[in-house]
């Protein structure tokens, strides 16, 4: 199977029942579009090309120095547009190993966002972006139980959408439709041990998702199960180890500080626009009660008033139409 080569087991190691079906489907996904137009963008035709390739950036190899090794697979020699063929092989062996949109090649399952390598390992290139100091200030953020997926779309009315790209964690997409990208792929984090990611990047994507997608939560169970058939989402998401204290405190945090931070922010300063999100909007308990006792005061003025309207219209209805025996 391509996910034991690519990231080999140790046999001693205990790692724990995985749903890698989200990842082979991704991986199909990126396999179609690499073989668009016959598959001539890209040199690379079965899945030990990819393999070899991996390996190669696990070892650290510039890009020039994979090329050399590619165009053996070339069937003619004087290829048009050779070196941009080299390029979409190293980058769609790069995105399936990886789950990371690189490339410029416009054949390739893009995501918002891209990135675009061309010099250096790929290791020093992932550890300059994704150790970029955080900007946003900590103060006052706290990550209350009550902060997690489910009420983020039935209480703020967040919209989640949910990504095979890494770099588009946690993004807002649209903040006036307050809709969100979540990386979903908690099997590959698990798996995917691999040095080319910045030390700790997997370990704290998988806390993100333990404080979102909180383990044995039934109404978390609950929303997940409610999704639509033909959404594929990794069923490991619920299962990653139960939040820790220190995962409620935003200085842990720092690959996705800043987007925690703004997915906070967005949570709290949401109101709720239906009747249903007025009712398990528990944040805060003062201005409920408030909300519903004026509510509560309301619906019955409106019900004795109208019953006050009805009666006076009874009377004098009768004050007209005196019933009695007939003279």
């Amino acid at each position: 199977m391509i996910i034991g080569q690519l990231w080999p087991k140790s046999p001693t190691s205990k790692v724990p029942r995985l749903d890698l079906n989200p990842y082979c489907a991704y991986y199909t996904k990126e396999s179609k579009h690499a073989l668009h137009d016959q598959g001539k963008h890209v040199a690379v035709r079965t899945h030990q090309h990819i393999i070899d390739i991996a390996h190669q950036l696990e070892n650290l190899a510039p890009r020039a120095a994979i090329k050399p090794s590619l165009r053996s697979l070339f069937t003619t020699s004087n290829i048009e547009q050779e070196d941009e063929i080299l390029n979409n092989s190293i980058d769609l062996a790069a995105r399936m190993y990886l789950m990371i949109n690189i490339g410029t090649d416009q054949y390739a399952v893009l995501s918002e966002t891209q990135l675009v390598w061309q010099d250096g390992n790929l290791k020093d290139f992932l550890s300059a972006y994704f150790n970029d100091p955080p900007v946003l200030e900590n103060r006052d953020i706290k990550f209350e139980k009550t902060f997690h997926a489910y009420n983020m779309e039935r209480i703020a009315g967040m919209k989640i959408r949910w990504t095979d790209n890494l770099l588009d964690h946690l993004r807002i997409v649209d903040e006036d439709d307050k809709t969100i990208e979540i990386f979903h792929h908690a099997s590959f984090l698990k798996r995917a041990q691999s040095q080319l990611f910045p030390p700790g990047l997997l370990q704290e994507t998988l806390r993100t998702l333990a404080l979102l997608f909180p383990r044995h939560d039934p109404l978390t169970e609950r929303y997940i199960r409610s999704l639509p058939p033909t959404t594929i989402v990794d069923k490991q998401l619920t299962k990653c180890v139960q939040p820790r204290l220190s995962d409620r405190q935003i200085e842990t945090y720092q690959f996705w500080h800043d987007r925690v931070i703004m997915l906070k922010q967005t949570y709290d300063q949401s109101q709720p626009a239906t009747i249903w999100q007025w009712w398990y909007d528990r944040r805060n308990r003062v201005q409920w009660y408030t909300f519903w006792v004026a509510a509560v005061v309301l619906t019955l003025t409106i019900f004795f008033g109208m019953v006050q309207s009805v009666e006076g219209a009874l009377q004098v209805y009768k004050a007209y139409h005196p019933t009695g025996p007939s003279q």
